[in-house]
């Protein structure tokens, strides 16, 4: 397998983050990811990729530290090459609570990762492909979430006001730096069935929200990384701005 292009997936231990980390290493790419604490975890996906015939690397990294994330950079381009592709999909939740319950210390945690870590990626990622600063352009795709539109009310309003920045600073970069050779888009998934349900205390969230999709069911880690993909593709070389919703019709 010939490969040219490198691509960072922030978050790309598990869940959301592995699909995408496991269907760009299966079309080509060299894969650098970062993992927060789960090493084994990052191991098995490391190992598919690399069992797969893909370059890649693990690092470990938490996005909400400036200095991890420019390790992070560092180290992609030092055993990869440079940068063409940011895949933005490090977050948490911030745990569920209305917004009168929430704890200030988790709602801090979360903006410093969802929010102020991905721009800081964002700009790392600039810094590099932007023919502004002698780079050979490439493309951004940020996770955002439905929740950015639906609000989640009940659940966790300030994680979608988090994706609600996320897509903001998706138009606004997009804007930015679109005659500078970069492609910046969002894919705001939907309901996922992944283990952050679970992990915030609720597995059974899945069965009780599935009534409310149109087409009846989660979407699956790997249908979303599918949308991710396309957006770095050159089959969307004229898309750039765009909030990919993919949600079953929610």
């Amino acid at each position: 397998m010939q490969q040219t292009q490198a691509a960072i997936v922030t978050g790309g231990s598990r869940g959301i983050g592995a699909a995408i980390a496991k269907l760009l290493g299966a079309n080509g790419y060299k894969v650098a990811f970062n993992y927060a604490s789960d090493e084994a975890a990052a191991r098995s996906v490391l190992d598919h990729l690399t069992r797969a015939g893909s370059r890649a690397v693990a690092v470990q990294a938490d996005i909400s530290r400036e200095a991890d994330i420019l390790r992070l950079f560092e180290i992609a381009q030092r055993e990869l090459g440079a940068v063409h592709a940011l895949v933005n999909n490090a977050a948490v939740t911030g745990g569920k609570a209305r917004v009168d319950e929430i704890d200030g210390a988790q709602m801090a945690r979360m903006l410093a990762v969802n929010v102020a870590g991905t721009m800081l990626c964002c700009r790392e990622a600039v810094r590099r492909m932007s023919t502004r600063h002698g780079g050979a352009g490439g493309a951004i795709v940020n996770i955002s979430s439905l929740a950015a539109r639906t609000g989640s009310a009940g659940e966790w309003v300030h994680y979608a006001a988090s994706k609600g920045a996320v897509n903001t600073l998706t138009i606004g970069l997009a804007r930015e730096v679109a005659n500078e050779g970069i492609r910046v888009n969002a894919v705001a998934p939907g309901l996922v069935d992944t283990g952050l349900h679970a992990a915030n205390g609720e597995p059974g969230r899945l069965a009780r929200l599935n009534p409310t999709i149109p087409m009846q069911r989660a979407g699956t880690p790997e249908e979303i990384a599918q949308g991710v993909f396309w957006l770095l593709s050159d089959a969307a070389s004229y898309t750039t701005g765009t909030i990919l919703e993919i949600g079953g019709g929610r």
